[in-house]
């Protein structure tokens, strides 16, 4: 800072305003700082701005896998978001039990951020009280968390919703294929069953176990012997409700390799409304992950700079249903 104040002519706490964004400091003086800045390729030292500040100017993200797009889309919404504000986004990732016990049991964001996002994390009491203690803002999203600030849709509200969609397309035997493996998802995964199971039971239909099956969305070959359980009933489906599109193309492929028609022998719901839901022309449930993860960014932006912000507020976004041509009438039955 020392070198950049001598070549600008200028003192280092001048230097020093101006690389932080202060407003004291005129255009003329700001353009000879920034021009000696980039000519010696200075770059300020968050470690050492710290121990002024008491921050590091740094936001971590926990999530359990960058293989989806959920994450994708989230996570590319939230970085430009804090990059404005001048700060850097940190990614934790534990796509395993090892990896997410070690994480907890050392807490690496401790000291070394601002503010932590928990990205789509069903935890125990224990790793809850853990995160308790870290001393930061704590931001939980694509969860509900009782008493912490969180951001989430209300995926029961949602899957009831599509149920309700394929009961009002005449369809009874309904049957709901979770995504299995889908690792850090399992929040939502049964809010979504909850709520599918509340539809049917609102609308009469007894709910029948053998009509829930699990495949992992990448595995073909377990998607078509879920299938094959779902065919083998006394009475087979004739609507199935996948908790994700790339489970529903999936099965949608399957389907066709099959030569059974979609939707005419067998309507497919999907939740997300990824690009590849389109392309399928699947009817889907849609949310953004792109918004949850801008509003993400926004709460711990508050929380950071505002001391008198909501420690615990809930940012609740809303979802829809996307009719396409994967969902038609059950045959022989009249819709409500």
């Amino acid at each position: 800072m020392a070198d950049v104040a001598e070549r600008a002519g200028v003192s280092v706490s001048t230097v020093s305003r101006t690389l932080r964004g202060l407003s004291n400091v005129s255009p003329d003086v700001r353009a000879r700082v920034e021009k000696a800045a980039r000519a010696l390729n200075f770059a300020v030292s968050r470690h050492a701005s710290s121990l002024v500040t008491g921050r590091t100017g740094v936001v971590a993200a926990l999530v359990p896998t960058l293989d989806s797009w959920f994450m994708g889309s989230a996570l590319s919404a939230l970085g430009p978001l804090l990059r404005a504000a001048d700060l850097e986004l940190t990614v934790y990732v534990t796509p395993d039990l090892a990896e997410r016990a070690a994480f907890f049991e050392r807490l690496p964001a401790r000291r070394n951020a601002d503010a932590l996002l928990v990205f789509c994390f069903d935890l125990t009491d224990e790793e809850s009280a853990r995160l308790d203690d870290l001393g930061m803002p704590v931001v939980y999203v694509s969860q509900h968390a009782d008493g912490r600030p969180s951001v989430y849709v209300d995926d029961g509200a949602a899957a009831r919703a599509g149920t309700r969609h394929l009961l009002n397309l005449g369809h009874r035997r309904i049957a709901f294929m979770q995504s299995a493996g889908a690792t850090g998802f399992s929040f939502s995964s049964h809010e979504r069953l909850l709520g599918h199971r509340r539809a049917l039971t609102e609308a009469g239909v007894p709910l029948d176990d053998s009509l829930v099956v699990a495949a992992p969305a990448a595995d073909r070959r377990a998607v078509a012997e879920a299938l094959g359980e779902l065919l083998g009933l006394r009475e087979p489906p004739t609507a199935v409700f996948a908790e994700q599109d790339e489970l529903a193309v999936s099965l949608i492929w399957t389907l066709r390799r099959s030569r059974i028609e979609v939707p005419e022998r067998m309507s497919v719901l999907g939740f997300d409304d990824q690009p590849v839901a389109e392309l399928f022309d699947l009817t889907t449930v849609a949310q953004s992950p792109a918004d949850m993860g801008r509003e993400a960014g926004e709460l711990v932006l508050s929380l950071i700079t505002d001391p008198d912000a909501d420690p615990a507020r809930h940012v609740l976004l809303p979802t829809r249903l996307i009719p396409r041509g994967s969902t038609a009438p059950a045959i022989g039955e009249e819709t409500d």
